[in-house]
C-alpha cells in the first residue's frame, strides 16, 4: 500500500499521501486501506514533532551564547525551518479529520 498511495517526504520525515484520483473515485476497500496506512503514519507525527522541538531547544541554547552575527542568522534560519516543519506536520496531522468526515458523509 505504501508504494502506491504514499511516498516518503524527507523534509517532514514521514510518508505523505500520493493519491492520483479524487477520494470518491477509490473503492471502499482502497479507501479503507489508505486510511489504515495513514493512521499508522499519522500516529508517528507527534514523535517527529517532539524530536524537532528538541532540536529547536538545542539551537536556541546555541543562539543565546552566539556572538557571531552571521552564525546567529544561520541559527535563526535553522530554527525557522524546523518550526515550519512542525507547522506542516500539524496540518498533516489534521488531515485525518477531513478524511473521516468524507467517509461518514
Amino acid at each position: 500500500m505504501r508504494d502506491r498511495y504514499f511516498a516518503p517526504d524527507a523534509r517532514l520525515g514521514i510518508d505523505l499521501p500520493r493519491l492520483d484520483r479524487n477520494w470518491d473515485d477509490y473503492d471502499a476497500a482502497e479507501q479503507m486501506g489508505i486510511v489504515e496506512q495513514w493512521e499508522l503514519i499519522r500516529g508517528r507525527i507527534p514523535d517527529v514533532i517532539f524530536g524537532l522541538e528538541r532540536r529547536i531547544v538545542l539551537l536556541q541554547r546555541e543562539l543565546d551564547d552566539e556572538e557571531d552575527f552571521v552564525r546567529s542568522c544561520r541559527l535563526n534560519s535553522d530554527i525557522a525551518e524546523l518550526a515550519s516543519r512542525i507547522n506542516d506536520l500539524h496540518i498533516w496531522y489534521r488531515v485525518n479529520q477531513e478524511i473521516e468526515a468524507r467517509r461518514h458523509s
